[in-house]
C-alpha cells in the first residue's frame, strides 16, 4: 500500500480530540467549583477558562483536519 492506513485505525482517529473535549470540559467544571468553594482569584479563575478553550480548540482543530483528510482520501467503498 502507498502509505494507506487500514479502515480500523482511520476509525480511532477520533478517539484523541473526543477525549481531550471530555477531559477538558470535566476538569473545567472540576477546577471551577473547587476555585469558587476556595475563593481563588479572578486571575486564576481566567486562566483555567483559557486553559480550557485552548483545550477545545485544539480539539477542534484536530476534528476539522481529520476530516479534511478524509473528505480528501479516495472512496473505496
Amino acid at each position: 500500500m502507498t502509505g494507506q492506513r487500514p479502515p480500523e485505525t482511520r476509525a480511532t482517529d477520533l478517539r484523541v480530540p473526543a477525549l481531550v473535549i471530555a477531559g477538558t470540559g470535566v476538569v473545567w467544571l472540576v477546577l471551577g467549583w473547587i476555585g469558587a468553594q476556595q475563593g481563588w482569584g479572578l486571575r486564576t479563575m481566567a486562566l483555567i477558562d483559557l486553559a480550557a478553550i485552548a483545550g477545545f480548540i485544539w480539539a477542534l482543530l484536530v476534528t476539522f483536519w481529520i476530516w479534511q483528510r478524509r473528505r480528501a482520501a479516495p472512496n473505496k467503498e
